[in-house]
């Protein structure tokens, strides 16, 4: 009798288990879910969408990629459309020459800020400081001395010699597109005007100002001390990429 009872009980414990029914000792561990801070302030609890962040994962992935695609692509173009002399494709050429080599006309674009709000445009954050534009028009030598070496000795500006130290300030207001060394000029400032002149300033011993702030006509943008290694500042004017003859411009007396 007792041997048929277990035979019956292993019968049914091989069907359960054929079956996937857990054994009555098995029991299931459930796990109690914590309370959102939603749920603790009477709202419904916030439902996060797995698959919606995978999505979005994936889609800025798949933006990155578009866009590295895109700049190869435009890279590409750009190369081959200067290896190219076909007729057809010299303006567009000529186009994208320009916008990748001429400066921004930033003191344009200054010049026509102020004119319509006012005030200089800041380009970069200035220090609490009080600019006064000079109301004189007239134009001078960068710093005081005499013209060492003329234009007609190297074609691109005139070297003067102050004799001692002085300061040399910008030939008219405009912003600097270069402070730092210079392969030939060593500690230089170059200020872009809004005439479309640029002005350059070379062998200086000090920079007082920084790139793209706004100077006034006559500010100081730097200090000259002669030494027994240089004894002269380089002083120049370009426009539309030629220099011009800063005498042509200024009244100045030359040494003989």
């Amino acid at each position: 009798m007792d041997r048929g009872i277990r035979k019956v009980r292993k019968s049914i414990e091989q069907r359960k288990r054929m079956r996937g029914v857990p054994k009555g000792n098995q029991t299931k561990r459930v796990y109690p879910s914590i309370p959102q801070d939603e749920e603790k302030h009477g709202f419904y609890p916030l439902v996060t969408d797995d698959h919606a962040t995978s999505r979005r994962g994936e889609n800025v992935v798949a933006g990155i990629a578009v866009k590295g695609m895109l700049s190869v692509m435009l890279f590409f173009g750009v190369a081959i459309l200067h290896q190219n002399d076909s007729e057809l494709l010299s303006k567009p050429k000529d186009w994208t020459s320009s916008a990748l080599s001429e400066e921004f006309p930033f003191a344009k674009v200054n010049n026509w800020y102020r004119t319509t709000f006012g005030e200089p445009l800041a380009f970069t954050p200035q220090k609490d400081q009080t600019v006064t534009t000079s109301t004189e028009n007239s134009v001078a030598l960068p710093v005081s001395g005499s013209i060492s070496e003329s234009f007609q000795v190297n074609g691109k500006g005139i070297m003067i010699s102050p004799g001692e130290t002085a300061e040399v300030t910008a030939m008219q207001e405009g912003i600097v597109v270069f402070a730092g060394k210079d392969r030939n000029t060593n500690k230089t400032v170059v200020i872009q005007h809004a005439d479309g002149t640029t002005t350059s300033y070379g062998h200086l011993s000090n920079i007082d100002v920084h790139l793209y702030q706004y100077v006034t006509n006559n500010q100081q943008v730097g200090e000259f001390t002669p030494t027994s290694e240089n004894e002269m500042v380089y002083f120049s004017i370009e426009m539309d990429d030629k220099y011009i003859d800063p005498v042509q411009v200024i009244q100045v007396d030359e040494t003989p």
